[in-house]
């Protein structure tokens, strides 16, 4: 077991770098179709990877795609890991690395009011309790950080929230297609999609002599963002899930935030104020108070890509 919940954690850390990489890219002066391309077609080969293993693996018996699976691969891809992917890393242009790992740590909760509103399920008296807990912290983060910053902190939350709602749609409609498909082929098929979207809308949007300007440093970023903060994270948080369950391991997750808190006090030098830890803890609370329930929530979060 410790060997699963040392996986577990570390996949949750390399998950929350991601937005100190990306912060550390902007400084560069790259901008966020280029940046998100060069992550996701850096990965491509690795998810390419994934699938192929998935369906030659010994004893793998892989089901044949349908029009309908084709289908649903293509819309999770898009609104799981490319739109998601987009308007996060869009976000992150106007606010801190701490508000937007908060705002996208309220995840469960919006796949909870997801399922009360497209599915009619409803929610009990303890999980209304934690969601009102868990946005609570992230709106005291989030006037806080107003006060310090200005009004644009509105639109990169908007944004960054907007990635947290496109990934709970993922969540939300993946069930039948993980049944089927099995979670890990699901992700590696699904993120071929986001990242030949994302190439593509490159390709549309910028000419190539902008790869020729960048700078080096945007190249070592990318190629750190591509494998320790999208891959083996992905790996690492699969393996766990083998070992320890997925509502452990999404527990083990909870470090997320605090990786994120303290990854950028150190290498973005953003304040660790009283304010920022409060709504840490809130929203880390809402959210475990809202997984205890009958049918965790936790478990649909086991294959997360952001």
């Amino acid at each position: 077991m410790a060997v699963g919940l040392a996986m577990g954690m570390l996949g949750a850390i390399g998950f929350s770098g991601k937005a100190i990489i990306v912060k550390l890219a902007y400084r560069h002066g790259v901008d966020t179709v280029t940046f998100l391309m060069l992550r996701m077609l850096l990965a491509l080969p690795f998810f390419m990877a994934m699938v192929w293993w998935t369906q030659h693996r010994k004893g793998a018996q892989p089901v044949p795609l349908s029009r309908r699976d084709l289908l649903g691969v293509v819309w999770l891809g898009f609104c799981g890991y490319y739109l998601a992917s987009f308007l996060d890393f869009a976000g992150l242009q106007y606010i801190s690395a701490s508000l937007e790992r908060l705002i996208l740590y309220l995840n469960p909760t919006l796949v909870l009011l997801l399922g009360i509103v497209l599915y009619g399920k409803r929610a009990s008296r303890h999980q209304w309790v934690g969601m009102a807990v868990s946005y609570g912290g992230v709106v005291a983060v989030f006037g806080h950080e107003v006060s310090l910053a200005g009004a644009h902190v509105g639109v990169g939350a908007a944004l960054v929230f907007g990635s947290a709602v496109s990934y709970a749609l993922y969540l939300s409609y993946s069930g039948e297609l993980v049944r089927r498909l099995g979670a890990l082929r699901l992700v590696g098929l699904a993120s071929c999609v986001a990242c030949m979207l994302c190439v593509g809308q490159f390709a549309l949007l910028r000419p190539l002599s902008v790869l020729a300007a960048l700078d080096a440093d945007v190249w070592w970023l990318s190629v750190v963002n591509a494998s320790l903060c999208t891959v083996l994270p992905v790996v690492l948080v699969m393996l766990a899930i083998e070992r320890i369950g997925s509502a452990l391991a999404s527990q083990v997750g909870m470090v997320g935030p605090m990786a994120t808190l303290a990854m950028a006090a150190l290498v973005l030098d953003e304040p660790l104020s009283p304010w920022v830890l409060a709504g840490t803890a809130l929203v880390m609370a809402g959210v475990f108070i809202c997984s205890q329930g009958p049918r965790p929530l936790t478990e649909r979060l086991s294959a997360q890509v952001e």
